[in-house]
């Protein structure tokens, strides 16, 4: 038998019984900060710096890494974001993603109150007073705060926040399932923007995470493959070709595109036939000989099964881990032209 606890239970009715919740008043920022540190007292701080533009700096205690509630990409969803990793103490690819940063901006009709030197000049300080060696800076560019209306007008300026994830992460060898998707994908203008209106991937992250998969695999509006909730999709032939959709209807991801610029290595050597984009049918990619998600910490994930269903022989390809070797070694000693070293105190 259970042991009674009678405090369990009388939290339990005051909470059930609004006559008697007594909510807080807080009527002063002192009162209220101590209250934000008690979360983070005495635990590992996994968001080591944060940057606010409405703050105008870098914050480095979690308990006021805050954004304002009227701020239009909160409760608007009129904002957008973008990744980069921090791997051995340098940023991987963060032009290219600055660069894709920018264009979904343009496409949300959000000004970004600095410049693409500016923005990457923060983000590099960031990551340096975060003196996290290895994770990921996740940033974002808001219509801002303002007031609680539809139309961002009233809002006097745009908002750019940044925080850095102390995250470890490898590179994936193990093979996992995949599901094609019941939720509706995307229209092209949103799924090509990344933007913060993530319910759809929530909700299809979750739909293959229900059936024991790691993610789901969305058709466009002509039954072409099109992408998972938050990482691209390719396929190696029985040609031994690298296939992957077109980018029309969907986010033209950073590791997608460089693993097309490594990929020709393996061509030179033999081991593929080819490289291409394409549309891509369900009747193709249900033959294929291996597929593979893609995305920025993976960077390439063996799928095994789709649909309950072995890809190929239902092993790890081996084409598929040399072109994840292949971005990989890019990621931890390519040139200098992809991995920006961080210039730690």
């Amino acid at each position: 038998m259970a042991a009674f606890d009678s405090s369990t239970q009388k939290s339990a009715v005051q909470v059930e019984n609004g006559a008697e919740f007594k909510v807080d008043v807080f009527s002063s920022s002192s009162e209220l900060v101590s209250k934000l540190q008690e979360k983070w007292a005495g635990k590992k701080q996994p968001y080591p710096a944060m940057y606010s533009s409405v703050f105008g700096g870098i914050i480095v205690d979690p308990a006021m890494m805050l954004i304002p509630i009227d701020d239009h990409m909160v409760h608007r969803g009129h904002g957008v974001f973008d990744t980069a990793i921090v791997i051995d103490g340098f940023i991987y690819e963060l032009d290219v993603h600055l660069a894709r940063f920018l264009r979904s901006a343009s496409k949300a009709r959000i000004e970004s109150p600095f410049s693409q030197s500016t923005l990457k000049s923060i983000l590099i300080q960031l990551t340096a007073a975060s003196q996290c060696r290895k994770g990921t800076l996740r940033y974002w560019l808001s219509a801002g705060p303002g007031d609680f209306l539809l139309s961002s007008s009233g809002c006097t300026s745009s908002a750019f926040y940044a925080v850095v994830i102390d995250e470890n992460f490898s590179q994936c060898k193990q093979g996992v399932k995949a599901i094609t998707s019941k939720i509706p994908m995307k229209s092209p203008l949103f799924a090509t923007t990344k933007n913060v209106n993530y319910l759809p991937n929530v909700l299809a992250k979750m739909e293959a995470e229900d059936k024991g998969a790691f993610a789901s695999v969305w058709l466009d509006d002509q039954g072409y493959i099109a992408e998972g909730p938050m990482v691209n999709v390719a396929f190696i032939t029985h040609h031994k070709e690298l296939l992957l959709p077109l980018f029309d209807k969907i986010l033209t991801g950073c590791t997608a595109l460089r693993l097309l610029e490594l990929a020709p290595k393996l061509v030179e050597q033999g081991r593929l036939k080819g490289v291409r984009a394409a549309n891509v049918s369900v009747e193709e990619a249900k033959g294929a000989a291996e597929m593979m998600f893609v995305g920025s910490t993976l960077p390439l994930l063996p799928i095994i099964m789709w649909d309950d269903e072995p890809v190929g022989d239902g092993k790890v390809g081996e084409l598929t881990m040399a072109l994840s070797d292949l971005v990989w070694e890019d990621m931890v000693a390519g040139p200098e032209t992809q991995r920006l070293p961080v210039p730690y105190v």
